[in-house]
């Protein structure tokens, strides 16, 4: 709101607090999917089945010797059991041999 001093200038008030988390480095990047294993994740919101079924042979056209998990080995990333899924991931890529991963997400 204006008064009749401040020569028709507004109050602004930022909508954000301070930060209070510092931002973490990224992963390193792989400099390329050949000969990798990509986990795929999905929370079976929106036809990520279907995606995933076109994006594959697109990825093994485009990286030699590309290989995927399926999105059935890890359960749906969303709903009830997300926590322990999620939670699970670091130690199932490890077992499962994975490179990377796609996460499908419906929205």
């Amino acid at each position: 709101m204006t008064n009749s001093n401040d020569g028709g200038h507004y109050r602004v008030v930022w909508p954000r607090s301070k930060r209070q988390l510092q931002p973490m480095p990224l992963a390193p990047r792989l400099d390329t999917l050949a000969g990798k294993t990509i986990a795929q994740l999905w929370d079976y919101v929106y036809r990520g089945d279907e995606v995933f079924d076109l994006l594959e042979p697109q990825l093994e056209a485009r990286y030699p010797g590309v290989r995927f998990v399926s999105w059935r080995e890890f359960g749906s990333t969303h709903g009830a059991e997300e926590r322990e899924i999620l939670a699970s991931l670091p130690q199932r890529f490890k077992e499962l041999g994975v490179d990377a991963a796609i996460s499908g997400m419906g929205c």
